[in-house]
């Protein structure tokens, strides 16, 4: 009888710990805000790329995964260096104009127009400007702005968005930097003026023009330019836009009335052209991501790979707004990088058993162009072929309740059908994009994977159009946007991260133990991406 007890005792021990091993506490939403008010506490000045902020900010990471008995899993320990070169104009040398009939209409700097540093920008340009519509060719839609049109030795001028008939991913992937640019050689021309598109506009141009002389960043590896060739790059003020228009039979509303509707936008020759004089302050920058490792568990699964990953820069110490000059960047990303930071402390004191590894990736120089998970997409620190997933959390916004989960990439893979399996079991309402024109599925650094192949979500806290939830995310994005007012006296919904923190805790770990990978879906355009299974590091 005692040892029919005692084995009894024993199978209740054991079921319990099992019980405890594969369901972690719900989370509440503190946890995840502890972490969020280190990461964006004054004393860490922003984070920006490069800087002691940012530094401390990785050690902090690195100190909980630690705590958390987390494997390193970067080239260097915890960390994965990261060379980046640092481009800032310099405004008292540098000038733009607008040249009608061999006479300069100078432009005001900041108010007209600013230059991106986003490309190497040459010295000087003296060239005719040509209005390409949205910029785009895709060939797979066969669609072409630039057809038609004499580009060599011009620069191009592009409102931003795309025809509605155009899938959000696949215009999201054909507006990104490398596309581009590619378009723009191909068709002969040397630089870009872009015009934000007024529907879309994240940031009023009031806000924007503050941040124009940041220093822009590169990767410094060459092989990694992806802007070779392109000498010029201008974003233009869409309230002073019909100066570019000026005796070209068109006007900059008939333009942004047509983008606004996403109807198709005609391209002509334009009457003035640009003279440029670029002033750059060049520096090399060193930066690190912060790599670590839940072991797997399964002898064969254990050596791939679901990455979790957020990125943990932001913009660092600004022109003040409100007398505020710290933009801290709690949404953005502290909130990301807080809710993988807590999802693994979870992980951890659940003692959790998954089959494949996880990575947690803590990504450098998002807000510089993605560089951080590209330099780590390409370079990966554990085998290329055995990553099988990125769940990416960036500015998930849980500043109302969650009750529709938004899912960038939710039909482009087998993933993104998992991620509406677990938001459904939650009694949640499942979404693609709402807003293609923002081009959000090529914005953060779940594009950096899906560039190599690894089918790929970002989520977060949805909404249905037009209702009280837009309003105020929409006002959220004018006001504390890429603002000091993105801080941690703001309103959050402790609740609505919470629950967010369990869809991607829940996703994470039915990744993990699905015998098989996810797969792009055939007809996925993203599919095009998968590469050869390779060896190495």
């Amino acid at each position: 009888m005692k040892r029919c007890a005692l084995i009894l005792l024993l199978s209740i021990t054991n079921l319990a710990q099992n019980y405890s091993a594969s369901s972690p506490a719900p989370f509440d939403g503190k946890s995840w805000w502890n972490y969020v008010k280190v990461l964006a506490d004054d004393n860490m000045e922003g984070r920006e790329t490069g800087s002691e902020g940012l530094r401390r900010a990785a050690a902090y990471l690195v100190q909980q995964l630690k705590n958390d008995g987390l494997e390193p899993a970067g080239s260097n320990g915890y960390y994965q260096p990261v060379k980046l070169i640092s481009r800032q104009i310099d405004e008292s040398g540098s000038s733009l104009a607008l040249v009608r009939d061999g006479v300069a209409e100078p432009l005001t700097l900041g108010e007209d127009a600013m230059f991106s540093t986003r490309i190497d920008l040459a010295p000087e340009v003296d060239a005719p400007l040509a209005f390409v519509g949205y910029g785009l060719n895709v060939p797979e839609k066969k669609y072409d702005d630039f057809a038609g049109l004499d580009l060599k030795g011009k620069v191009a001028v592009i409102i931003s968005g795309s025809p509605s008939d155009m899938p959000a991913a696949v215009a999201s992937h054909y507006q990104s930097m490398g596309e581009r640019t590619q378009a723009l050689r191909a068709a002969g021309a040397i630089g870009l003026v872009t015009i934000p598109n007024p529907a879309s506009m994240d940031i009023p141009w009031g806000r924007m023009k503050l941040a124009r002389t940041r220093p822009s960043m590169a990767l410094a590896d060459p092989s990694m330019n992806e802007s070779s060739n392109i000498q010029l790059a201008v974003v233009f003020n869409p309230e002073d836009a019909e100066k570019l228009f000026q005796g070209s039979g068109h006007s900059f509303e008939e333009i942004a009335a047509l983008a606004r509707d996403r109807k198709p936008v005609p391209g002509f020759a334009l009457t003035a052209g640009i003279k440029a004089h670029a002033k750059v302050i060049v520096k090399d920058v060193d930066s690190d991501n912060v790599v670590a490792k839940l072991p797997g568990t399964d002898p064969e699964l254990k050596n791939e790979y679901v990455v979790l990953s957020a990125h943990m820069d932001h913009l660092g110490i600004g022109e003040p707004i409100n007398g505020d000059r710290i933009y801290n960047g709690a949404m953005d990303n502290g909130s990301g990088s807080a809710a993988v930071l807590d999802i693994a402390n979870s992980l951890h004191r659940s003692q959790t058993k998954l089959k494949r590894s996880v990575l947690f990736l803590f990504v450098t120089a998002e807000e510089k162009g993605l560089l951080g998970s590209k330099y780590f997409a390409n370079y990966p620190t554990v085998p290329k072929d055995s990553i099988v997933a990125d769940i990416n959390t960036d500015m998930f916004l849980p500043i109302f309740p969650l009750k529709v989960l938004t899912v960038y990439g939710l039909g482009e893979s087998t993933l993104g059908d998992t991620a509406r399996k677990v938001a459904q079991e939650q009694g949640l309402q499942v979404q693609a994009d709402p807003q293609p024109l923002r081009n959000a599925f090529i914005r953060s650094d779940q594009y950096s994977f899906i560039r190599q192949g690894v089918p790929s979500v970002a989520m977060k806290v949805g909404f249905a159009p037009d209702s009280p939830e837009a309003v105020t995310e929409k006002k959220w994005l004018t006001e504390r946007y890429h603002a000091p007012s993105d801080d941690l006296d703001q309103p959050v919904d402790l609740g609505a991260a919470g629950k967010f923190e369990e869809i991607v805790q829940a996703l994470a770990i039915k990744v993990a133990n699905d015998p098989q990978r996810p797969k792009w879906n055939s007809d996925s355009f993203f599919s095009r991406f998968v590469v050869a299974p390779m060896t190495g590091h």
